[in-house]
């Protein structure tokens, strides 16, 4: 039998995420003593639906930025526009979480440039402030906001990485692909699928993981079980759910992906 889903009973409002140790705990301290914190963890295990969750929970806005090369100190901060032949100044989103209260959330912070990170600093000690140089504002944190940043320490180089100095700043937690159990029970509640399909997705992804010889940059994440698992509840056939949604977004090199097609076809008997 599945897990059972007696911890998945949540409001209507709130995003769905199962805990899968004490990370809501932490958060949740981390929000009441007013600390940063750090979501360590491969792309697709949970980090951004985590952060929505709680931040529904909690009953406060939630700001999310997908980091980037070209992200900028300003386009957190804000900039001057013009606005009806006016020159306005127009906050960025980390400028209106700490403005009017919530949580920023950079998703993979160490793609951004290193501005960025200069620009979090005050942030995360005692002082909670964020200076405006462009208006002369210096703005302290209230109460309710709270800075939370991600990355995936296992994609990183050595040109794409937190310094010593930044990360020492945060809390910190590591998030993985929860166990087969789980994993199949979260796959099940997102997209209605059966138990016997929810299993054999969660049978390919953990021994996709664990594949030695073949050279990929991720792993196959619960996020793409869920993509696959809703193809097929769309009745597309097996072959091809799995083809659109697990193999091409893990490889182009063709000689990868027919190493997949046949480790799966192995795990399908």
């Amino acid at each position: 039998m599945p897990t059972a889903l007696k911890d998945f009973t949540q409001h209507s409002d709130v995003p769905f995420y199962q805990p899968t140790g004490n990370e809501e705990q932490l958060f949740q301290t981390a929000w009441q003593q007013r600390l940063p914190l750090l979501l360590k963890g491969p792309t697709g295990c949970g980090k951004t639906r985590f952060v929505s969750h709680m931040a529904a929970k909690l009953g406060v806005p939630l700001y999310t930025v997908s980091c980037h090369d070209d992200l900028t100190a300003a386009d957190l901060t804000g900039r001057y526009l013009i606005k009806g032949g006016e020159t306005v100044w127009v906050d960025g989103p980390l400028t209106r979480a700490v403005r009017h209260g919530g949580i920023c959330y950079l998703d993979e912070v160490v793609e951004a440039r290193k501005d960025v990170t200069v620009v979090l600093h005050p942030l995360t000690d005692d002082r909670r402030i964020l200076p405006l140089d462009r208006t002369g504002e210096l703005l302290e944190a209230p109460e309710n906001f709270m800075l939370v940043v991600s990355y995936n320490p296992g994609y990183q180089n050595l040109l794409k990485q937190l310094k010593p100095s930044t990360r020492q700043r945060f809390l910190a937690t590591e998030f993985d692909f929860p166990d087969a159990e789980t994993e199949t029970a979260v796959i099940m509640r997102e997209t209605g699928i059966d138990a016997e399909r929810a299993r054999l997705l969660v049978r390919i992804a953990g021994n996709i993981r664990k594949l030695t010889g073949i050279d990929l940059e991720e792993a196959a994440s619960t996020r793409l079980l869920v993509y696959c698992a809703t193809l097929l509840m769309a009745d597309i056939a097996f072959d091809d759910a799995v083809n659109a949604a697990i193999i091409e977004p893990l490889s182009d090199d063709a000689d990868i992906k027919a190493g997949l097609r046949e480790a799966i076809g192995i795990i399908r008997g």
